[in-house]
């Protein structure tokens, strides 16, 4: 079955592309003027902005085109990558968001830098811009790329090269106030044309969901043994506390929409919300594997596969009806595309011109040149993955690749982050340690076990790489004075943050943050009940 766009469906996403630059200057022009304006906001963003930012950021082409395609591949255990946010924002609630607002920082490695010296803040700053370009960015823009060039027929280059033109008008201008005022827009457009794609397909199902189930009944169960190679329920609960919970409380990327927030409350709401935004993230980002796998390998409507990142494009080439919802879906693509791509650059801005430009390069810079210097930064960023986006098809799949680079990434900056906030007695050295010797205990990790020829998950690769940088951490810091109390205290987490808000003022019942949290944590336990 060819894939065509008609005019209606070129309409809907040049309609969409032109509505989400022209939000994204509006909200430029609405910001302050000043490097708080332009890197935080001026820390007036609400709930509901920093809810859809956490999901339409963190949900992009690697996610659909990766994640669809291993549902096609492995089953319904891909979906715990989705679903698994429950533990993870619980950390993130109770844990980082007190002790990131109640001290009023503006980036993790300011945090490490105030907690630890200024080496630790250094060494975040560089590695992560770094991980930004190359590892985060990359496998946004080709997946991306790959779908719609797939698609279309539009020529691979000049796909990658107009999403990159597109996102940097409003982005590099804008700063954070462009990128989340575009997101929530975008989190509309991803959101809603993947549940229209995804109830579509599935209309095409003699039987629907049912029907499927009862068909391969082992690939609709959230759990899978410990062996596994996708999605080992083992090694995702070690993620819960390594690299997903690293992804939401230690990456800036994610942690600068709540450190832009109008109040605590909106902050933790805003995660909330999210969660709640979380559960149908499977219909956008997983289910629609196991409708292709269904279609083809049950019901024979087409050859198998010969790569598993062909799932996505042959739903939409051949499960999407044409009466518009291609183009919507393609719209709804993009947004995900393009927020991921807005809020990775601006991240990048933000570490380069505030721990970078302003510390070492011009520490005097007023606010016009923090801004300039950022957006200069932000522009490279984008121009730089594109020019690397493309050797992603030779490194194993857009899965495999960005679970892996963020995996080993997470282990010796969680390390960090989690003795500085949970163990007063850490001290410099042993940050020093976590950072420094935690990544050559993950890169000697890595390598010994590659040598010598034994196949073990990366999350559980991660998790001992985890576990021995904690532990030669903690040896370490032993082995020297406590830290100065101005190095702990401010930082030093305990039940009385969670209990005295800065802005716990009476709300009404509705608004309360217990209500929403268990009915969110209700909904979350009977979907483990029911596809356990």
């Amino acid at each position: 079955m060819e894939f065509a766009l008609s005019r209606l469906d070129l309409s809907i996403i040049v309609a969409s592309l032109a509505a989400v630059v022209a939000v994204g200057f509006w909200a430029s022009r609405r910001q302050d003027k000043t490097a708080r304006g332009y890197f935080l906001a001026s820390g007036r963003l609400p709930w509901w902005i920093i809810g859809s930012a956490f999901v339409s950021t963190s949900v992009s082409s690697e996610q659909i085109v990766g994640t669809v395609g291993a549902a096609y591949e492995h089953g319904m255990g891909i979906a715990n990558w989705e679903w698994c946010s429950l533990p993870v924002y619980t950390l993130l609630m109770i844990f980082f968001i007190p002790v990131y607002l109640r001290n009023r920082v503006t980036t993790v490695s300011e945090f490490l830098h105030r907690r630890y010296g200024t080496a630790c803040g250094n060494f975040y700053s560089y590695v992560m811009l770094f991980a930004y370009v190359f590892i985060f960015l990359v496998p946004v823009l080709y997946g991306g790329t790959l779908a719609i060039s797939g698609l279309t027929g539009w020529p691979f280059y000049v796909v990658l090269w107009a999403t990159v033109l597109i996102v940097a008008a409003y982005t590099v201008k804008g700063g954070l106030a462009s990128v989340m005022w575009t997101d929530a827009m975008q989190c509309l457009m991803l959101v809603g044309g993947g549940v229209l794609l995804f109830f579509a397909a599935l209309g095409k199902i003699d039987g629907g969901w049912s029907a499927m189930i009862a068909a391969n009944p082992d690939r609709f169960h959230l759990y899978r043994p410990a062996g596994d190679e996708a999605a080992p329920f083992l090694g995702l609960v070690t993620a819960m506390f390594g690299v997903i919970l690293f992804y939401q409380a230690g990456n800036q990327v994610m942690i600068q929409r709540v450190l832009g927030a109008r109040s605590e409350w909106d902050g933790y709401t805003g995660i909330i919300f999210a969660g709640f935004v979380n559960f149908i993230r499977p219909l956008v980002t997983c289910f629609l594997g196991l409708i292709v796998y269904h279609w083809i390998h049950v019901m024979h409507m087409a050859d198998p596969l010969p790569d598993r990142d062909l799932a996505f494009p042959s739903a939409l080439r051949m499960l999407a009806p044409d009466w518009g919802l291609r183009g919507i879906v393609l719209a709804g693509f993009l947004a995900a595309v393009m927020s991921t791509l807005s809020a990775l650059s601006n991240s990048t801005a933000t570490l380069f011109a505030l721990d970078v430009y302003r510390k070492w390069l011009r520490p005097h810079a007023n606010d016009a040149e923090t801004v300039r210097a950022g957006r200069i930064a932000s522009l490279l960023a984008l121009v730089i993955a594109a020019l690397v986006a493309p050797s992603v098809a030779h490194l194993g799949g857009i899965f495999k690749y960005f679970q892996q680079g963020v995996t080993y990434l997470s282990t010796p900056f969680l390390s960090a982050l989690f003795l500085g906030i949970l163990w007063k007695r850490t001290n410099s050295q042993g940050g020093l340690f976590a950072l420094f010797g935690g990544t050559a205990i993950q890169a000697a990790m890595v390598a010994g076990f590659y040598l010598a020829g034994i196949k073990l998950h990366w999350l559980y690769v991660a998790f001992f790489a985890q576990v021995l940088t904690i532990a030669g951490a903690i040896i370490v810091s032993l082995r020297y004075p406590p830290p100065p109390a101005e190095r702990w205290e401010p930082f030093s987490w305990s039940p009385a943050l969670l209990m005295h808000r800065t802005d716990a003022a009476p709300r009404p019942w509705y608004q309360s943050l217990i209500l929403w949290f268990s009915i969110y944590a209700a909904i979350w336990f009977y979907l483990y009940w029911r596809y356990w």
